[in-house]
């Protein structure tokens, strides 16, 4: 019976870890990353909408994201979350129908937001 459980216990975590991992996890060397603001569309960028939907502004203009979604990085109502403040975050992707299609998506820390951002574009 331990057995059974450990095994269950070690699925488990393997298919835990896996959910984590992302396919959008690596930039394409090929494209250019982009340092924009992200943060919730509604209730940052005051962009119309049924509910709080992660959104990114370049060039002064905000858009809708597909790709990733507002609860993939973090709780959005935290002290911190989406809905409270606005984050930089590295992306590449293209815009489509005036929507953002994100190809990746990388939530900038705190400290490298201090620090300034070398060798990238800011939007």
């Amino acid at each position: 019976m331990k057995a059974i459980f450990f095994l269950l216990a070690i699925f488990i975590l393997t298919v835990s870890a896996n959910a984590q991992i992302s396919g959008k996890s690596q930039p394409d060397s090929t494209q250019k990353i982009m340092v924009v603001d992200a943060s919730c569309g509604q209730c940052k960028f005051k962009l119309e909408g049924p509910g709080c939907d992660l959104a990114v502004r370049m060039g002064g203009k905000a858009y809708f994201v597909d790709g990733t979604s507002i609860d993939e990085h973090g709780d959005a109502h935290a002290k911190d979350g989406f809905c409270n403040a606005i984050r930089k975050a590295e992306v590449q992707g293209k815009l489509v129908k005036n929507r953002f299609q994100a190809t990746y998506f990388r939530l900038v820390s705190k400290e490298e937001e201090i620090k300034p951002m070398d060798k990238k574009e800011n939007n």
